[in-house]
């Protein structure tokens, strides 16, 4: 992302606007990502220790968010932030409408408005390994990935549900940590998911190539078993900041001791 357009995103960030939602804290762990490092190999990651949101962001936390900040409101936010898609279930600016539930998790929201987001509630969006590593555990340990049956009742939540909004909240048993809703509800950006692109367009918030990802294809994966992880990557990888997707939603985390 440009200069210009980060200094323009930071003026739109406010002071915390709702009360803040409950948070639990992942330790500090090393872990071997499903992607591959840059020889093909595995790639060895630890990840200090952070707070995560226990359940991803709400329509009726949003609802809030975009009520104390005019600026972020459908039709008001500016074109560079949010396009034609973003809030588009959404009955009006302000109105949620019927089948939209205020405690279901918000979707159609572009990465710059879930970055606002969470710096509105003094934290930010997860990083990538981040990310990884919270889903990687389920109700009994914190890598269950090895787990045939965890892995294809995830793949089978997703594919039931493509094409249509995510269902409510906390509908699945949280993980070890006490995290909802990780894996099988929506698809969540990350802070860093553009650095899955093979160039440094500048329009994109990434830092560069650093996982060779083209168009999520399963070649940069190290653990090419983790299907549901390879579809997530590649829904992410397809959007631009700017844009929206019916099940594209978000968490905030929150550095340990902040």
């Amino acid at each position: 992302m440009g200069r210009i357009a980060f200094a323009m995103l930071l003026a739109l960030l406010g002071s915390p606007a709702y009360a803040v939602a409950r948070y639990v804290k992942l330790p500090a762990g090393t872990f071997i990502s499903a992607l591959a490092a840059p020889n093909g190999g595995p790639q060895r990651v630890h990840v200090a220790a952070f707070w995560m949101r226990v359940e991803p962001a709400t329509n009726g936390e949003f609802l809030a968010f975009v009520r104390a900040h005019p600026r972020w409101q459908r039709g008001r936010v500016l074109p560079l932030f949010a396009g034609p898609h973003y809030l588009a279930a959404w009955r009006g600016p302000l109105t949620l409408g019927r089948e939209v539930r205020a405690d279901g998790p918000v979707t159609q929201v572009s990465w710059f408005a879930a970055r606002a987001f969470c710096a509105g509630e003094g934290a930010r969006l997860p990083t990538w390994d981040e990310w990884e590593y919270a889903a990687a555990a389920d109700a009994t340990r914190r890598d269950a990935r090895r787990d045939p049956a965890r892995n294809a009742a995830i793949l089978a939540a997703i594919q039931a549900s493509t094409g249509s909004y995510p269902g409510a909240i906390g509908r699945h048993r949280a993980d070890v940590y006490g995290v909802r809703d990780l894996n099988r509800l929506l698809w969540e950006w990350t802070d860093d998911y553009a650095a899955m692109f093979p160039s440094a367009d500048s329009r994109n918030p990434g830092t560069g190539p650093s996982l060779a990802l083209c168009g999520g294809s399963a070649l940069a994966f190290f653990d090419r078993t983790q299907y549901a992880l390879i579809m997530r990557v590649a829904a992410l990888a397809a959007l631009r900041p700017s844009e929206a997707a019916p099940r594209v939603g978000f968490r905030c985390v929150r550095n340990d001791g902040e």
